[in-house]
């Protein structure tokens, strides 16, 4: 396909050339050229992020525009990765389809793979097959294919998650919250020792990890909820700035008391709202 007319720019046909274009020699992009994975991956990991943000705020044409530029990224690594031979775009869209039809043999296979109680279990049991025919070694721990790449929160439930499978886990939401006490406990022993730079991330990296232990008990997920949070204490300190600055002040210009005085209004003003 010729990339120096892009035309139809609802097809893939159409980005694919696009793509092309940018990273050709002759007339492309500087910047787009000299990009390899490891450059890309930081963008390709942002556009997941903002993609979840837009559906955070419900924000459907938002949605629309984030999801294209996360395909974009897909384009770009494949792009790249048809310069030197390794595989192409069409070669990414087989792998998918070919897994997502052997992971779901309860869908796409005969009678006996779609009956009842076939499902549980068939999607690790088929990961592991999938492995052994790469030739790929078996794991040595249930935990090492849990990609190191994952914010570590999320990291962390996954961990959580599998060693729960083999009964690695405090049998009620009780357990861990009592853990969580004496995690606190423990920071503030360091903190009262004089508060070593060392210990305390370790102890603070324990006391996340109880957080996320817990929020995988109540079936929450803490990112979602860090990013809840995240967005609630923008909303309300955005309000202590307008109310300040109707007053002709700034933050700077402002007292604790007189912020914190606003932060309480802000607060009961969301919640009658």
């Amino acid at each position: 396909m010729s990339t120096d007319n892009p035309s139809d720019p609802r097809r893939i046909e159409t980005l694919l050339a696009i793509m092309a274009r940018l990273r050709s020699r002759d007339g492309g992009c500087p910047w787009d050229i000299e990009q390899t994975f490891a450059t890309i991956a930081p963008y390709t990991i942002e556009e997941a992020y903002e993609v979840a943000d837009a559906i955070e705020q419900g924000d459907m044409r938002e949605l629309r525009e984030e999801l294209g530029d996360l395909l974009f990224q897909v384009v770009f690594h494949a792009q790249m990765a048809s310069e030197t031979g390794t595989f192409t775009f069409d070669d990414v869209v087989q792998a998918i389809c070919e897994k997502m039809i052997r992971r779901h043999p309860h869908v796409f296979g005969d009678e006996t793979a779609r009956s009842a109680g076939a499902v549980k279990g068939r999607w690790d049991e088929i990961k592991a097959e999938e492995k052994a025919a790469k030739g790929k070694p078996a794991q040595q721990s249930i935990l090492d294919d849990v990609p190191l790449a994952l914010p570590a929160l999320t990291r962390a439930v996954k961990l959580q998650t599998r060693a729960a499978r083999v009964g690695f886990d405090w049998p009620s939401t009780a357990e861990v919250l009592d853990k969580l006490n004496e995690e606190m406990l423990e920071l503030s022993e360091v903190l009262a020792q004089g508060g070593d730079p060392d210990r305390l991330e370790d102890e603070f990296g324990d006391l996340l990890f109880v957080y996320a232990n817990l929020a995988r008990h109540l079936k929450v997920d803490p990112e979602a909820a860090l990013r809840r949070t995240n967005a609630k204490f923008r909303r309300r300190f955005g309000q202590i700035e307008e109310k300040l600055a109707a007053r002709g002040l700034s933050p700077e210009q402002s007292t604790l008391e007189e912020m914190d005085t606003l932060w309480t209004e802000a607060k009961i003003s969301e919640r009658e709202s």
